[in-house]
């Protein structure tokens, strides 16, 4: 379930715009905001060393995160978004989400894959297409990740967000959605489609008489 949560400064922000982010990452900050549970969302400055420190230790997208705002009371937030600099590893802005205890929140929750699956032993090749899946609970109910044993999965088998254990958690997702598969090793098909374009053994003999009649068709004519 839900780590226990994290403390995060910050500072009310009254300037904007991209010169005014700009000077405040030149000074080690970082713009954010945060919206949720007010009208408007509020304009904050945080200490990146600080942010980059809590990140490294918690899981971003479901820890719940108490904020304290010019050093008042600390206010439950989750993480919605991160915007990163396209080539530097650099923070830009964070987007903050505050949240009530006894208020049902949405969040995508990670899926992780637990085991080799017994048809990659026989030489498949697992394929994952959904690494996510959204819930809906209560913030204390939040789980960090969903692990899913995929053990026991063999060549064409398939695993489903309906095979994921929720433990008392709403997934929102689409039932039949797969979350992934094992599919046959490339190499077979390929083989396969080697053997279809080889000429068989009545196509050669046929091949080599209609040569033969043109050729005894020239002479004649010679």
């Amino acid at each position: 379930m839900m780590e226990e949560s994290a403390r995060l400064s910050a500072q009310t922000r009254t300037v904007s715009g991209k010169g005014a982010a700009r000077q405040l990452r030149r000074g080690g900050q970082l713009p954010a905001v945060v919206y949720g549970r007010r009208e408007e969302a509020e304009s904050l400055a945080l200490d990146e060393h600080e942010l980059s420190r809590l990140l490294s230790r918690i899981k971003a997208a479901t820890t719940v995160i108490d904020l304290e705002v010019d050093g008042g009371k600390p206010r439950p937030v989750l993480i919605r978004e991160i915007q990163r600099h396209p080539y530097r590893p650099q923070m830009l802005h964070v987007d903050f989400f505050e949240i009530r205890a006894d208020v049902a929140i949405r969040v995508q929750v990670p899926v992780h894959l637990a085991e080799t699956p017994v048809g990659v032993e026989m030489g498949g090749i697992l394929q994952q297409m959904r690494h996510e899946v959204e819930v809906e609970c209560l913030p204390n109910e939040l789980p960090d990740a969903f692990d899913v044993d995929i053990s026991e999965l063999d060549i064409g088998g398939a695993i489903h967000v309906s095979d994921v254990d929720a433990a008392g958690v709403t997934i929102l997702d689409d039932e039949s959605l797969t979350i992934c598969t094992v599919v046959p090793p490339a190499i077979e098909e390929e083989e396969e489609e080697e053997e279809e374009g080889e000429p068989g053994e009545d196509e050669t003999v046929e091949g080599a008489a209609e040569a033969a009649e043109g050729l005894g068709g020239e002479e004649a004519q010679g």
